[in-house]
């Protein structure tokens, strides 16, 4: 598949990188982090055989331009809809995976009569982090745990002030490798992710992490969920180490909600049932 790279001007002058393939209705794609950057080229191409799909890097991550932020959820949203407003986008279908799914949601909140259908792909929900965090954080140390040398290495960058680029990526990989049933290849695949290497945003990721946790989880939130005149396909894997008893919260709170679970993926269902990934979100955007 042949993408057609672009940068895309915010309303504040930030240049964000966009990538857009395929004919057809039009799925614009919201990767995880935060701080992270698009890794959806392969399963992008995929889609892009069914729709007219668009991916961008967010604020000062991967190919977009670097940058001071400000980093909250307001301006990531506004940011997505310059990309929407840029390619004459009157309503289109949003998928996000991970953060990209709270961030996929707050533009649906913001904005839903642009939005056709939300596919909500590994999220957390809409409570509190003490919902499902602490949980998630002792599956991560025991699937590291698996690999004590592992463990100890990750841990040891993690506490580092300074390391170099390739220490980062190495944390990284270290650290997405608890995302896959496969354990045999879980530092493969986990190594698939950071090529290319971009390099983690990390003030990015601290500010809206703490973002989440002052504004997440509120009443307000629920309610204004329970109003969503939007579709909604909840798409989880079950093998994920992040308790998808979390996503409930959400699943309770919307009035046209449908879920579909993946039993054999993790955390990156497109990874680990690539077909069953695909026959969910194509049955939702059409």
């Amino acid at each position: 598949m042949t993408w057609t790279e672009e940068k895309v001007t915010a309303d504040d002058g930030a240049r964000l990188w966009t990538a857009r393939a395929g004919e057809g209705e039009p799925l614009v794609l919201c990767h995880g982090g935060p701080g992270l950057w698009d890794m959806f080229d392969e399963v992008g191409g995929e889609l892009a055989e069914r729709a007219a799909v668009f991916r961008w890097d967010q604020r000062g991550c991967g190919r977009s331009q670097r940058s001071d932020g400000p980093w909250t959820t307001e301006r990531f949203v506004a940011d997505l809809d310059a990309v929407r407003d840029r390619f004459g986008l009157v309503r289109m279908a949003l998928l996000g995976h991970s953060w990209g799914a709270q961030l996929a949601l707050a533009y649906a909140l913001a904005h839903p009569e642009r939005v056709s259908t939300l596919v909500y792909v590994s999220g957390t929900g809409i409570g509190p982090d003490a919902d499902w965090h602490p949980a998630y954080r002792e599956n991560f140390l025991a699937r590291l745990g698996e690999h004590p040398e592992r463990l100890a290495r990750w841990r040891e960058l993690t506490g580092r002030r300074v390391f170099t680029d390739d220490e980062a990526r190495e944390r990284a990989v270290l650290q997405w490798s608890v995302e896959f049933e496969d354990r045999d290849r879980a530092l493969e695949l986990a190594g698939l992710m950071a090529d290319p290497w971009f390099g983690v945003a990390a003030e990015c990721s601290k500010a809206l992490n703490a973002e989440r946790k002052r504004v997440w989880g509120t009443p307000a939130l629920f309610t204004a969920c329970e109003s969503l005149d939007v579709p909604v396909v909840i798409v989880d894997g079950a093998r994920d180490i992040r308790p998808r008893s979390a996503v409930d919260s959400l699943e309770r709170a919307l009035p046209a909600v449908r879920r579909v679970t993946l039993p054999t993926a993790g955390h990156l269902p497109w990874a680990e049932d690539p077909k069953g990934f695909r026959e969910a979100v194509t049955a939702a955007i059409h």
